[in-house]
């Protein structure tokens, strides 16, 4: 007799050939008009489900988990970042959760490294202008931007994707420097040329560029938090391509207003999708709508891991990258 396939769930529409994978492994219910689900529909989700594939839209805390089914044991994130699933309450009630490192590290890289240029060159501002009919022509004045080459940039997490960040600011002739949890190996910040900043405070008082590139935690809520922005030079600009909850977005936006930071390029918000209206009308800023890692090749790379997690876990295995046993 066969074995019966386990009900999988997913939450949002992934690409059609992972889509497909699915459906034709296990008994998969998919989302086919891409909206993102209620509290209530995340609760008959996990009623149902023996196994939920969610994203980072979707907020699976203690609350949800109570109510699960029994036949709940396995959280196949979409995503890297596990921020919105409550692990602790997954722990209490053996439900594993795995996600999907190291795919998205080139393209959020990728990303951030055009929001530097963006910002720093005036890209965005140029290009409005272009669109809005107001260009009189060429000045030697007109639009100027700052040299990138020599410029200090200053990386706030130094993993797969700072790591990545570097590589490439490295070929744009900036300074690399960082701060993280622990120093790289020597050989590392050699074939980066990095300088390790064991105090961040003493880091951002001194860099040209910061790139946030940490994971949002308890840990790092806020951790440029107002005091902290207000030690940055009045000529600095600052990227986030991480967690916007990592950024005192209030303070950030008065600063940037009242001119005490020169400009900044934003993939994510503290609150999204909502974003801060006096964002908005700033035209040293770079709003971008999370799409960091929204390649084509990203995605489905995302989709095959959740795949081989699932897959790995029903055969009665380990699934590879799992994050439960990282919670401290």
């Amino acid at each position: 007799m066969a074995r019966k396939k386990p009900i999988v769930i997913v939450t949002r529409k992934l690409p059609d050939v992972i889509e497909t994978r699915m459906m034709e492994l296990f008994d998969t219910r998919l989302n086919d008009d891409d909206h993102p689900m209620t509290r209530e529909e995340l609760v008959e989700a996990v009623k149902a489900a023996d196994i939920l594939v969610p994203t980072l839209t979707d907020r699976i805390d203690k609350g949800i988990l109570a109510q699960a089914g029994e036949n709940l044991r396995l959280i196949a994130n979409f995503g890297t970042g596990v921020d919105h699933i409550d692990l602790a309450a997954a722990r209490e009630r053996g439900i594993t959760v795995t996600n999907t490192p190291g795919v998205l590290t080139e393209d959020t890289a990728d990303m951030t490294l055009a929001l530097i240029l963006d910002v720093i060159r005036r890209v965005s501002e140029g290009a409005r202008l272009i669109r809005s009919g107001e260009w009189s022509g060429w000045s030697p004045t007109h639009m100027l931007g700052h040299r990138l080459w020599g410029k200090r940039l200053g990386i706030v997490g130094m993993g797969r994707i700072g790591s990545a960040v570097a590589r490439r600011a490295k070929g744009f002739g900036l300074s690399i420097h960082y701060h993280n949890r622990r120093q790289l190996p020597e050989y590392v910040e050699q074939e980066l040329d990095a300088t390790y900043w064991e105090s961040l405070d003493q880091m951002l008082a001194r860099m040209d560029i910061i790139s946030v590139n940490c994971p949002h935690t308890p840990a790092t809520f806020h951790l440029l938090s107002a005091r902290r922005l207000k030690l940055l030079k009045k000529t600095a600009v600052i990227v986030n391509t991480s967690r916007g909850e990592v950024i005192d977005e209030q303070a950030l936006t008065r600063m940037l207003r009242g001119g005490e930071i020169a400009g900044a390029g934003l993939d994510v918000f503290e609150h999204e999708p909502a974003v801060n209206p006096k964002l908005l009308n700033l035209g040293n800023v770079v709003l971008l709508p999370h799409m960091g890692s929204a390649t084509i090749e990203g995605r489905v790379d995302m989709g095959e891991k959740v795949l081989i997690n699932i897959k790995t876990f029903v055969d009665g295995h380990k699934p590879p990258d799992r994050v439960i046993d990282t919670l401290l």
